[in-house]
């Protein structure tokens, strides 16, 4: 379902119709992205199969989480993730997010968080729950690098997020990441990261960024 609506249509759609000009930057971009989830799933793949074998011994419930995001264009599609939360207690965010969280429109995952596991606190802070994105980025739904694909739950302060960030795909990494990973950020913040990366896209940014996250991964500083 196709939920863009909104603030200054004229700049969102200039803002489309600039990345949508880039179409020898989004057909590298998508063969990139293709080939290197494709390599990187057979590569992991049995160390992928232990994790799941490990959460579905340690906590009753699925291995796989999914959940409704937000894509391109404001189109819906399910993400994946490792489980890393109690079964019971995944689909009901605002139980943990506070009032005044909810006012400044920002979520940081927090090992504090009394709905995640013993083992979830450890793929969590390792980002090793965030892996089976790898499937997304495989079915086209997400990029490798872009920015993060948000639930609409946190979009009620802020639509014209929405349309802003949207005019690409949501990606596993991205310029917010790397720059506040360790950190709580509001999400205009969050914007204006997502903004600079998006008015200069290029291949080189995006293996930039890939090659800043992997630092961050092994600081275990955690994902949004």
């Amino acid at each position: 379902m196709d939920i863009v609506h909104g603030v200054e249509p004229q700049k969102i759609l200039e803002l489309r119709q600039a990345v949508e000009s880039k179409d020898m930057y989004i057909a590298l971009k998508r063969v990139f992205d293709f080939s290197a989830a494709f390599f990187l799933i057979i590569l992991f793949l049995p160390f992928l199969a232990a994790i799941y074998l490990i959460i579905k011994f340690t906590s009753p419930g699925p291995a796989i989480f999914r959940q409704t995001r937000i894509g391109m264009y404001g189109k819906e599609f399910t993400m994946y993730k490792f489980r890393s939360m109690y079964v019971a207690e995944n689909n009901d965010l605002s139980k943990f997010v506070s009032e005044n969280e909810r006012k400044k429109g920002f979520y940081i995952k927090s090992d504090a968080d009394p709905r995640v596991t013993p083992f979830g606190r450890y793929i969590r802070r390792t980002s090793i729950d965030e892996l089976p994105q790898l499937f997304n980025v495989l079915k086209g739904d997400m990029s490798l690098v872009g920015p993060r694909p948000v639930i609409r739950y946190f979009l009620s302060a802020y639509p014209h997020i929405l349309e802003m960030r949207t005019v690409v795909k949501p990606g596993m990494t991205g310029l917010w990441q790397i720059k506040n990973r360790a950190h709580s950020a509001t999400i205009l913040d969050m914007l204006d990261y997502d903004l600079d990366y998006i008015d200069n896209l290029s291949l080189y940014m995006d293996i930039k960024i890939l090659l800043q996250t992997i630092p961050s991964v092994l600081k275990c500083e955690g994902a949004v």
